[in-house]
C-alpha cells in the first residue's frame, strides 16, 4: 500500500539544514494513505505548496527518489502550517469515502466504539449515529449534521483526527494508513 502522488507542503531547494548534501527536497503528504514523506527533487525542478507530484512505481517526472517517511515534528513550521490546509483540500476532494467512515465504523472493544476516537463524540453522538444510518446511510458532511442532532462539525472532526494520528498522539489508526 503505497501512495501514487503526494501534495507538496513545504520544497527545499538546498534540502534540510542538517542534511550533508545540498540537494533540491520536498515535504508532501500522501493523498490516500496521508502517510508524511520527504522527496528528493531531479536536478532544476521546483515544485510549490500544494503541488501533486507523482511518487509511484512508474518513470517519475520530477522526483529522483523518495527518501522516506518522516513524523510530524519533522516537518518545516511552513509545511505543519500547510499541512491544515492541504488536509482539508484531501478531505473536500475525498468526501465519500470520509463520511463512509461513519456508515461502516464498528465497536473496538466493548467499551470503546471507532467513532468515539473522533474528537467530539462521546457515547450520546454514537448511538444517534448509528441509529440513523440503519435507517439510511449517511451521503454527505452536511447530511451528517443534518440528522444528528447538536454534532460538531463532522469534516472537522475528521480533519482534527488525521493531525491527531499524525501526531502519533493515540495508538489507534482510522485515517492514516503506514505499512
Amino acid at each position: 500500500m503505497k501512495d501514487e502522488y503526494i501534495i507538496v507542503l513545504d520544497f527545499l531547494s538546498r534540502g534540510r539544514a542538517d542534511s550533508r548534501r545540498a540537494e533540491p527536497m520536498a515535504q508532501g503528504i500522501g493523498m490516500n494513505f496521508l502517510n508524511l514523506l520527504e522527496v528528493v527533487l531531479k536536478e532544476d525542478i521546483t515544485v510549490k505548496p500544494g503541488d501533486m507530484v507523482y511518487i509511484g512505481e512508474q518513470k517519475r517526472d520530477k522526483v529522483r527518489y523518495i527518501k522516506g517517511r518522516i513524523k510530524y515534528n519533522d516537518l518545516t513550521k511552513f509545511a505543519r502550517d500547510e499541512l491544515e490546509v492541504t488536509i482539508d483540500k484531501i478531505v473536500d476532494k475525498n468526501e465519500a469515502k470520509f463520511v463512509n467512515f461513519f456508515n461502516v465504523a464498528g465497536p473496538l472493544t466493548t467499551r470503546l466504539h471507532t467513532l468515539e476516537l473522533l474528537p467530539g463524540i462521546g457515547k450520546k453522538h454514537m448511538w444517534a449515529i448509528i441509529e440513523e444510518r440503519k435507517k439510511k446511510k449517511f451521503e454527505s458532511f452536511e447530511e451528517l449534521k443534518k440528522r444528528i442532532e447538536m454534532l460538531p462539525d463532522p469534516k472537522r472532526m475528521v480533519k482534527k483526527r488525521i493531525i491527531e494520528e499524525l501526531k502519533e498522539s493515540d495508538r489507534h489508526r482510522l485515517f492514516v494508513i503506514s505499512r
